[in-house]
């Protein structure tokens, strides 16, 4: 399965969705509902297991709906990542040592519990994924990119350059032992190079609502555990939720700066696609 890593027009990109199959289908009745649907690509930000109540679910919603609108996409994020890893379906490092990892601290208990398998049962799991299922995670782009806009699901480090990054995200360095990209949560915090001009958007870490801050967009509104799923418009810069709201996104504050880093610059008919 290839995915689209080079998109323009006007975009949705879709928060965490850790197996959270009600809030998923709501968001994207309004996405539908939004201005140029045929023309919007759906940007999916990763994490799409583990956490919520419904992996396997989740990612049959996901998989139906690429089919019904083919202008979607999506990125890794690194629950997916540790989860390829561990089940053997993308290539790391043995000394990474991914299904300990992942089973001791990435909440995939509702993950085996989706599938109908014991959880710890490795070998069980892959044998219950769909093939689809396997092969839409396991090709997972790290980033995808827009005119006016980089997707990737942690953020990017604002001390390298942009081109550099881009270079690794592009070719997937599965060699790297925790990729920062997908991993790293002080992103959050920090701004883009200084080279790019483009809106770096991603999700990972929950925030109570979408933030904006120049050049940054942060998505994740849930965590995989509680809130409402988010999805961004662009470049309406506007905000649609699994709570049934849609309302534009407000400017946050910088913030504070680290002392040991960088100053930072209700559901309803939601089947529709069926």
């Amino acid at each position: 399965m290839k995915l689209a890593t080079e998109i323009s027009g006007p975009i949705a990109v879709v928060g965490d969705l850790h197996g959270q199959v009600d809030k998923l289908g709501v968001v994207l009745d309004a996405i539908q509902d939004a201005p140029q649907f045929d023309d919007r690509w759906v940007v999916f930000v990763g994490d799409f297991v583990d956490r919520g109540p419904d992996t396997k679910a989740c990612l049959d919603m996901v998989l139906e709906f690429m089919d019904y609108h083919p202008k979607t996409t999506a990125v890794a994020g690194n629950h997916d990542f540790a989860m390829c890893s561990s089940l053997g379906l993308i290539p790391t490092p043995e000394y990474s040592n991914w299904a300990g990892r992942w089973l001791d601290h990435y909440d995939s208990q509702t993950t085996f519990r989706s599938y109908g398998v014991e959880f710890g049962d490795l070998a069980g799991l892959a044998a219950a994924m769909p093939l689809q299922h396997k092969k839409f995670l396991a090709s997972l782009p790290w980033v995808v990119e827009h005119p006016y806009t980089i997707i990737v699901h942690a953020g990017m480090d604002p001390l390298t350059p942009t081109d550099m990054q881009l270079k690794i995200l592009r070719q997937r360095d599965f060699s790297l032992n925790r990729p920062q990209w997908l991993c790293e949560k002080k992103y959050a915090d920090d701004g883009v190079p200084e080279d790019t001009a483009k809106t770096v958007v991603s999700g990972h870490v929950w925030m109570p609502r979408v933030t904006y801050r120049r050049q940054r967009i942060l998505c994740d509104t849930t965590g995989g555990l509680e809130g409402n799923l988010s999805a961004v418009l662009l470049p309406e810069l506007q905000v649609v939720d699994s709570g049934n709201s849609s309302f534009p996104i407000q400017q946050s504050p910088q913030p504070a700066p680290r002392s040991s880093g960088p100053k930072p610059p209700a559901a309803g008919s939601w089947w529709k696609f069926w």
